[in-house]
C-alpha cells in the first residue's frame, strides 16, 4: 500500500523528474523540479493554491515515483522525453508533430551534390533550410540540379578517373557527367557555387552573369541561346520571391506567440533565416484549461525543439518564463552554441511577435469550430462510450478480427485507437498457425493469446512493442467473441474491460454486448460513429494482409476439402448462395436445393461446417 504521507518525507533535495499516477496506475502529469522534495510536497500541502485543474488531477492521485538527475537541464530533457512517451491526460500536449526538411550540400565530396534529406547530422556537409513548403523546396532543388547540370548518383567519384557509363540523366541534359570526365573538378564546383550562392538569398550575382550572358547571345543573334538565359533570370527570381525579407538582421531566429480558448492553444512560429522569412507555422496543443500563456509557450518550446533538427540562435516570445535560464541552456547544449530567449518590447522584433499573435488569434478563430468537432470526435466520443459502459475513463482501445477465404491463409489483426484516433503504430498483425478450417473462435483465441503473451514478456523485459495493454477490447460479435476474450484475459490473470459489437438482420451493430447485458446505442452519437470507424478500420487492416498473403498459387476453396464436392458441385455451391458464410448457415433442406445435389451430399457439406466429419 502506497502511503503518501510517508513517501512525501524520503522525497530528496535534488533536482529531478516526478510522475504522477491514478488508480489505473496510468501516469496522469509528469512534471520537473529544482528540489523533489519541495516540489511534489507542494501537490499535497491543505494550504495549497493552484488552478482548478491541477486540483481535479491531485484528487485523483494514488501514487506518485520520482528520478533524480544531476542537474535542472538534465530534468529538463528528461520531463520532455516522459511526456511524449505518456501523453499525461494533465500536461499540455502539443498535437501535431511536424519536422521540416533541408537541402543538403556535400560540399566535402570532389564532385558534390544537393540532396533532400529530413535530418541536420553534425558532419562536413553545409545544410539550407529548415523549408517548411515541401513543394517550394523541391521544385527549387530541381530547378537548381536542372540548370547547373549537377549530378544526383551516389557514386563515389575521383577526379581524372572514369565509372561505368554515363546514366539516362546525361542523355536528356540534366547532368554533367562527371564520373566520365566530360567536365572538369574546376568548372562543376563553379556551377556549384552558384547554386549555393542561390540557396544562400545571394541572387544577384547569378542573375548579372546570366544577363550578361543573355545579351551577348542576343547581340549575336543567338536568340533561341538568349530565351534559355532570360527564363533561367526568371525562375531565379520566382524562387527569391519566395522568401521575403524581414529585416536587416542576419541572424536566425524564430519567433513564437500564441492564442488560446477553452482547453485548445495554437501557437504560431515564423522562420526567419539569414535575414528573410522563409515561412511560418502553426502548432495545436490541448489541455490548457487555467494555464497561464507562460506556461502553454514554455511547454510548447520544450516539447518543440525536443526533435526539432535546428535550433537558431534567437528565439522570440512574448512573455518571460518561470524556467527561460533553463531552457535557454538546455537549448544552448542542442545547438552547441548559446540560444537566447527574448521578450522584445519595442522596434522591428516587438513588431514581429505581435504579428504571430495576430496570426495565431486568426488561425484560432477560422479552426474553432474545426477543433471542437475533432474533440468530439475523437477524446469526446472515448468519453461517451466510457460513460455508456459506466467505465472511469478510456484511452487505449484495441479491436480484433480475423480473415481468411473460406478457412485458407487464416489471418488475425489488431488495431488501436488512442484518445479516439487510430495509433498505427501500434497497429500488429497475425498469421494463424493452430488453427485449420474456418473456426473464427479458435482463430481469435490463439491470436488474443499470442497478443497478451507478447505483452507481458515485453512489460517483464522493459522492452516497447506489446507493452502497452488495452483499456477495453472491442470484439467484432457479441457473446460468443467476447466469451473468448475473458477466457484468454482470465487465463493470464487479467481485468481487461471486453465489449461485443451485435450486429442487426443487415450485418449493422446495434448494441454493446458488456457485463452479459446487450446495451442499445445511439446511432446518430459520435460514440457510434467511433465505433465504426473501428470496426471498419479492424477489418481493412485484416482483410490486406490477407490479401497480400495470397497469390495465384496460393488460391485455395475449402470446399475443395469437402468428401464428395468436385469442380462441378463446388461451382453449384457458390453460384447458389454466393458466400462461403452463406454456405456455412445454410441447412441440410436448403443445401439439397442446390443443383445436382442429393441429401447425402448436402449432409456431407452440412457435416463439414458444424463438426460431423473429421477432415484432419
Amino acid at each position: 500500500m502506497f502511503d503518501i504521507g510517508e513517501e512525501l518525507k524520503k522525497l530528496p533535495d535534488s533536482p529531478g523528474v516526478y510522475l504522477m499516477h491514478d488508480k489505473f496506475d496510468t501516469i496522469i502529469y509528469v512534471g520537473k523540479a529544482v528540489s523533489l522534495k519541495n516540489r511534489v510536497r507542494q501537490y499535497f500541502q491543505q494550504s495549497r493554491k493552484v488552478s482548478p485543474k491541477i486540483e481535479r488531477m491531485i484528487s485523483q492521485i494514488v501514487r506518485f515515483e520520482y528520478i533524480v538527475t544531476d542537474s535542472e537541464v538534465e530534468a529538463l530533457v528528461l520531463e520532455c522525453n516522459l511526456i511524449k512517451e505518456h501523453s499525461p491526460k494533465y500536461n499540455t500536449m502539443l498535437k501535431d508533430d511536424k519536422s521540416y526538411p533541408y537541402i543538403k550540400a556535400t560540399i566535402q565530396e570532389p564532385y558534390p551534390r544537393l540532396l533532400f534529406v529530413h535530418d541536420r547530422k553534425r558532419d562536413a556537409a553545409r545544410y539550407f533550410g529548415p523549408y517548411t513548403s515541401v513543394g517550394a523546396m523541391k521544385e527549387t532543388l530541381d530547378f537548381l540540379i536542372k540548370t547547373y547540370s549537377l549530378r544526383t548518383c551516389n557514386k563515389k567519384l575521383c577526379p581524372g578517373k572514369i565509372e561505368g557509363r554515363a546514366c539516362l540523366y546525361h542523355h536528356i541534359d540534366r547532368c554533367s557527367a562527371p564520373c566520365q570526365g566530360l567536365i572538369s573538378e574546376e568548372e562543376y564546383n563553379k556551377n556549384f557555387e552558384k547554386a549555393l550562392q542561390i540557396l544562400s538569398g545571394n541572387y544577384m550575382p547569378v542573375i548579372r552573369e546570366l544577363t550578361e550572358l543573355m545579351k551577348e547571345a542576343s547581340d549575336n543573334m543567338e536568340y533561341e541561346r538568349a530565351a534559355i538565359f532570360r527564363d533561367r533570370i526568371q525562375s531565379i527570381r520566382r524562387v527569391a520571391e519566395k522568401q521575403k525579407a524581414s529585416g536587416n538582421e542576419t541572424d536566425d531566429r524564430d519567433i513564437i506567440a500564441m492564442a488560446s480558448e477553452n482547453d485548445e492553444a495554437v501557437v504560431q512560429v515564423f522562420f526567419i533565416r539569414n535575414g528573410k522569412m522563409i515561412g511560418r507555422e502553426h502548432h495545436y496543443l490541448s489541455g490548457v484549461t487555467d494555464e497561464s500563456e507562460a506556461d502553454i509557450i514554455s511547454s510548447f518550446i520544450k516539447q518543440y525543439y525536443a526533435d526539432t533538427p535546428y535550433i537558431p540562435r534567437e528565439i522570440l516570445i512574448p512573455c518571460e518564463l518561470e524556467d527561460a535560464e533553463v531552457i535557454s541552456a538546455w537549448l544552448s547544449e542542442k545547438r552547441e552554441h548559446k540560444v537566447y530567449l527574448l521578450v522584445p518590447k519595442i522596434g522591428e522584433k516587438d513588431r514581429l511577435v505581435k504579428l504571430a499573435k495576430n496570426n495565431a488569434e486568426l488561425v484560432l478563430k477560422k479552426d474553432s469550430e474545426r477543433l471542437k468537432k475533432e474533440e468530439r470526435q475523437t477524446t469526446g466520443a472515448m468519453k461517451e462510450l466510457a460513460k455508456l459502459l459506466n467505465l472511469d475513463g478510456l484511452t487505449r482501445v484495441e479491436s480484433f478480427d480475423i480473415s481468411n477465404t473460406g478457412g485458407f491463409e487464416s489471418v488475425g489483426s489488431m488495431v488501436v485507437f488512442e484518445h479516439g484516433k487510430p495509433k498505427k503504430h501500434d497497429y500488429r498483425k497475425f498469421k494463424i498457425r493452430t488453427v485449420k478450417g474456418p473456426d473464427d473462435y479458435a482463430s481469435m483465441r490463439e491470436v488474443l493469446t499470442r497478443r497478451i503473451e507478447h505483452g507481458l514478456k515485453d512489460i517483464n523485459n522493459n522492452e516497447e512493442g506489446f507493452a502497452k495493454l488495452p483499456d477495453i477490447i472491442l470484439m467484432d460479435g457479441g457473446r460468443g467473441q467476447v466469451n473468448i476474450a475473458l477466457e484468454v484475459l482470465d487465463s493470464f490473470g487479467l481485468m481487461i474491460p471486453v465489449c461485443g459489437m451485435v450486429k442487426d438482420d443487415k450485418h449493422r451493430t446495434r448494441g454493446l454486448y458488456f457485463n452479459n447485458i446487450e446495451i442499445p446505442i445511439d446511432t446518430g452519437s459520435e460514440c457510434f460513429k467511433l465505433i465504426t470507424r473501428i470496426q471498419d478500420e479492424t477489418h481493412r487492416f485484416a482483410i490486406e494482409y490477407h490479401r497480400s498473403l495470397r497469390s495465384k498459387e496460393q488460391v485455395h476453396s475449402i470446399l475443395d476439402d469437402i468428401k464428395g464436392i468436385g469442380p462441378a458441385r463446388r461451382k453449384a455451391l457458390v453460384r447458389y448462395f454466393k458466400s462461403i458464410e452463406a454456405i456455412r448457415d445454410a441447412s441440410v433442406d436448403e443445401l439439397c436445393n442446390v443443383p445436382n445435389f442429393n441429401k447425402n451430399v448436402a449432409e456431407s457439406v452440412y457435416d463439414f461446417f458444424h463438426g460431423g466429419q473429421d477432415n484432419a
